[in-house]
């Protein structure tokens, strides 16, 4: 006995094109009972008077312009879709447009999704979406968290979300907003405060990869080009953070979004799949676990207001007084097993949510034909693209970076020298020493060598050096204010920008360097080191060395040079066309600096610009 073919019904019931079916089949049987043979074309157009009334043609006809040798073939294919040859027609209700009214016209990405717009709820129908705080003036009330004082009640300020760079489930809240009375007072008048320190999800107004959205912490606010939505159940948002971070998700918004825009209006029309214990849902938990994995790796990031210590010194049994080369082996290695695990959870929720929705499997081909291009979910933004020997330097330079942070910060002036003065060790060797700290187990010479090895591989992108010192003078800096989103806040000072050995250069801490600071750095550290050069040069003239005498003699002036452009930035001077002050036109005359009186809440952009315009910064711009 032949097996009986079993019936698929759930693929059948999950048809989107199921009712239309229906209808014409019923039509065209109806009409024969009254005698009238009626062709299935005929029913087809009966059907959309009656439900859809009416559809527009489309002809997508772009691409047969004249081009290069090519004719134009335009009115041939026209004439040809008329009559059925070919597929650049394209037919959709009219009905469904009331779904993306207002918005760019679709016609090509509709007609596969237009029913889910009739099937499902909105997603304003599960909380509000709300446009954030417009500041204004960003440069009076924004920064970055590491640019200004701990809070004080006389200047506090609060996480502020701002849109940023694409990232999807999860974002770092680097802006910070001042919201002390009378800056709040302004935004108030602008803004509803039911918006204020509330959970939820935010994303990007304007991003050309793609729509991205994150969790909105709720530890302070959004901005207006950081749109947001609030969820009525908090346990919804790790599920509509999973749908709205999904393939499916964003070509439904493709539909009614163009150039890279993603307004209220728009986000908060899309339909949306809610299960009855959404909590407890794949997408959530997927999601969840995305969100988790992003949040934790990014306590490894220097820059990151959640940083612990750089990825190559986490704590695990598996590099535990090992070298440095299997420390970055190993983290490499975690790195990619973490990265591809996630990877295979998006592919999974995007799954999920396709199952969720009821999509067919030649929709669901469709769609992902579409976003072929779309970025993939990664665990190191910052990373993505690059190869592992990038990776690799790129975790010297970090664990160098915090070596550096650390003396700087322990350091009781904030004022390290390069090379040995006033009675100070030079910065290499305290960086050196810190390391030794940092690598316990291992001999410190060891841990040097291994890290000068790293230095001088050849990798894209990465300057190479031959030892840490090159690093330091050369490198770092740069880097630093790479890292720091051009808001450096330790600042080489040197008697000479770019690369190649300075007479005299120092890193100072920019929260600590003050009027005194400025003061000790002329007074003291620089007049010791003139002091030393004059002595040489003096030295080398008695005993008949003309070469010694010209290069110590060099090495004063260039000294002299820098000590002279200190001077007009600790004067503040503002003659002949030349302004070295700290300029704060948002503030009254009495409240403006005197001279170098830097306030840090004015953020590093007003406060490094004297320096940077008097040339004695090593590197020529960073901000």
């Amino acid at each position: 006995m032949a097996e009986k073919k079993r019936v698929d019904v759930k693929r059948i019931l999950s048809d989107p094109d199921l009712r239309r079916k229906l209808m014409v089949s019923t039509i065209q049987a109806t009409q024969a009972r009254e005698g009238i043979q009626t062709s299935e074309e005929q029913a087809k157009r009966a059907y959309y008077v009656v439900t859809e009334g009416g559809r527009a043609a489309f002809f997508d006809l772009e691409r047969f312009r004249p081009h290069g040798t090519n004719g134009d073939g335009r009115h041939d294919e026209f004439v040809r879709s008329l009559l059925g040859k070919n597929e650049v027609r394209v037919d959709v209700a009219l009905r469904d447009f009331a779904s993306i009214e207002s918005g760019p016209l679709a016609y090509n990405q509709m007609r596969p999704i237009a029913h889910l717009f009739q099937e499902f709820p909105p997603l304003t129908d599960f909380g509000e979406t709300r446009q954030g705080i417009i500041t204004g003036e960003d440069p009076i009330f924004i920064r970055f968290w590491w640019e200004v004082a701990p809070q004080l009640e006389s200047r506090p300020w609060i996480p502020f979300s701002k849109g940023g760079d694409f990232q999807r489930f999860f974002a770092s809240t680097e802006l910070v907003l001042d919201w002390k009375d009378e800056s709040r007072s302004r935004f108030h008048r602008k803004r509803d405060r039911s918006i204020y320190f509330r959970k939820g999800l935010t994303w990007s107004y304007r991003s050309q990869r793609g729509f991205s959205v994150r969790i909105l912490p709720g530890d302070g606010v959004h901005g207006h080009v950081g749109h947001s939505f609030f969820p009525e159940e908090d346990e919804l948002s790790f599920y509509l953070l999973g749908i709205l971070n999904s393939v499916l998700l964003e070509y439904v918004l493709g539909v009614f979004s163009a150039f890279g825009k993603y307004e209220l209006f728009m986000v908060g029309r899309l339909p949306i799949a809610v299960p009855k214990s959404a909590s407890q849902s794949n997408v959530a938990r997927i999601s969840e676990s995305i969100h988790t994995a992003k949040k934790t790796w990014d306590q490894g990031g220097e820059s990151s207001p959640q940083f612990l210590t750089p990825w190559l010194l986490l704590e695990s049994p598996q590099v535990a007084n090992e070298s440095l080369t299997e420390r970055l082996s190993a983290v490499i290695a975690h790195e990619l097993e973490l990265d591809a695990k996630i990877k295979d959870q998006y592919r999974e929720l995007n799954d999920e949510v396709f199952r969720v929705y009821g999509i067919s499997s030649s929709t669901k081909g469709l769609v992902e034909t579409a976003l072929v291009g779309r970025p993939p979910e990664v665990l190191w933004q910052q990373m993505e693209g690059k190869t592992t020997a990038q990776k690799r330097m790129e975790h010297v330079w970090r664990l160098l970076s915090y070596a550096v942070k650390r003396v700087v910060e322990g350091d009781e002036d904030a004022i390290l020298p390069f090379l040995p003065v006033a009675s100070q060790v030079p910065l290499v060797d305290r960086v050196i020493a810190e390391l030794g700290k940092l690598i316990p187990g291992r001999d410190i010479n060891d841990v040097e060598v291994e890290i000068v090895n790293e230095l001088k591989r050849k990798v894209k992108g990465y300057d190479r050096v031959e030892s840490i010192r090159e690093w330091l003078e050369n490198v770092y800096f740069d880097f630093h204010a790479s890292l720091y989103k051009s808001r450096p806040i330790f600042w080489h000072i040197s008697s000479k920008q770019g690369k190649g050995p300075a007479a005299f250069s120092v890193l100072v801490h920019y929260h600590r360097f003050d009027k005194e600071r400025m003061a000790k750095l002329r007074g003291v550290y620089l007049r010791d080191t003139l002091g030393v050069f004059r002595r040489e040069a003096a030295l080398a003239n008695q005993e008949g060395r003309a070469e010694d005498r010209l290069e110590w003699q060099a090495k004063v002036e260039e000294a002299e040079e820098l000590d002279r452009r200190l001077k007009l930035v600790q004067e503040g001077f503002h003659e002949d066309g030349e302004d070295f002050r700290i300029l704060t036109p948002w503030k009254t005359e009495s409240e403006r600096p005197k001279g170098w009186d830097p306030d840090i809440n004015d953020g590093v952009k007003v406060n490094i610009d004297p320096l940077q315009r008097a040339g004695v910064l090593r590197i020529a711009e960073v901000v």
